[in-house]
């Protein structure tokens, strides 16, 4: 059974929390958070999502990163080259969390990350003109791909706000 905390009401100046069985407005909710992130190939939305990793010293560290391919909130994929923060970071520490925000919502996710260097990954996530700019050819070896894949949620959409796990 998932659970949702639903933030729906503000008591003597503190938000009280209520914990409540998924229901269909909280479904609701979740499906268009997934609509909003798509399936597939999504990288010609140009989501600019905040990915959050740990660093050397145990703290988390945030950085922008195009996401490239997704599976609506469930997870998604981005790009980088090997060297990277980004990708030394998701070597020593799975733990992440991915923010996704405009003015109209804010999806954020918590959970984990991997870097993936196999032929099949690569071509999946390959953009054609990076061999013109990032990377010289999807076999290079200094292309990774990282996949985050969410175990938790926070979700605000349409003015409605829901937590939950996967």
């Amino acid at each position: 059974m998932t659970h949702i905390y639903n933030t729906d009401f503000v008591l003597r100046g503190r938000l009280k929390k209520t914990r409540k069985v998924v229901n269909n407005m909280n479904q609701k909710i979740i499906e268009r958070a997934n609509e909003i992130i798509g399936k597939g190939k999504v990288f010609d939305k140009n989501f600019a999502a905040a990915l959050a990793l740990i660093d050397e010293q145990g703290y988390p560290a945030a950085s922008t990163a195009l996401i490239v391919r997704a599976d609506g909130i469930n997870w998604f994929t981005f790009s980088i080259a090997r060297g990277q923060n980004k990708a030394n970071r998701a070597a020593m520490n799975s733990r992440a969390s991915v923010c996704i925000s405009s003015g109209n919502y804010n999806i954020t996710l918590i959970g984990d990350v991997e870097v993936l260097t196999d032929s099949i990954s690569r071509e999946e996530n390959w953009i054609p003109g990076w061999s013109d700019r990032h990377f010289k050819a999807v076999d290079n070896e200094d292309y990774l791909v990282l996949r985050f894949t969410a175990k938790r949620y926070s979700l605000f959409i349409d003015f409605e706000q829901v937590y939950g796990e996967f």
